[in-house]
């Protein structure tokens, strides 16, 4: 089961939410040691407050198994910034500003592998009123660049120059004027 949670209600679970994250980066085949009270603490709040902010989240016997977020990215967020800088103006300038930033997707080991990863992409895809949607994931071949080019994204950059490879996605939502 695949919940929609607003702000307050992802908050209320950054705990739970956390121990995934690090379950999630932690295993075996990643280059990281995540916190979870760092993210649960810091990152997830900071997050909860930018515009459009959307997590979905999928249990299992009642406890939190995966999740997946994002808000609306603009220019004068650190990510944003980031990338801007590393990409021709051109794509900036397409793609960068009012975009849907996906910042996480995160299944724990254990829940990996039966498609619970691009049901919870689906989930937090649907309905946005976002034309461009961006995220970045490993620049090798690792199962997350592949889910995500199963489900549409397209690579825009291979190789940011830090190991991670940036991918959009055009949902062809007409943008308001």
């Amino acid at each position: 089961m695949i919940d929609v949670l607003d702000r307050n209600a992802a908050l209320a679970l950054a705990p739970e939410l956390g121990e995934v994250f690090a379950a999630a980066f932690g295993a075996p085949g990643y280059d990281e040691e995540p916190d979870p009270g760092h993210f649960a603490t810091d990152q997830l709040p900071t997050h909860a407050d930018r515009d459009d902010f959307r997590l979905v989240a999928a249990r299992s016997g009642g406890s939190v198994v995966g999740f997946a977020y994002g808000f609306t990215g603009q220019r004068g967020q650190w990510w944003s910034d980031r990338i801007a800088g590393a990409v021709t103006p051109e794509l900036a300038g397409e793609w960068i500003g009012g975009h849907f930033e996906v910042v996480e997707l995160a299944v724990r080991p254990d829940a990996q592998r039966n498609g619970l990863g691009a049901a919870l992409m689906t989930a937090l895809m649907s309905g946005l009123p976002h034309r461009k949607a961006l995220l970045t994931t490993y620049a090798d071949d690792r199962p997350a660049p592949r889910l995500y080019r199963r489900l549409g994204w397209q690579l825009l950059v291979p190789d940011l120059g830090w190991g991670s490879a940036l991918y959009g996605l055009d949902t062809g939502v007409p943008v308001a004027r």
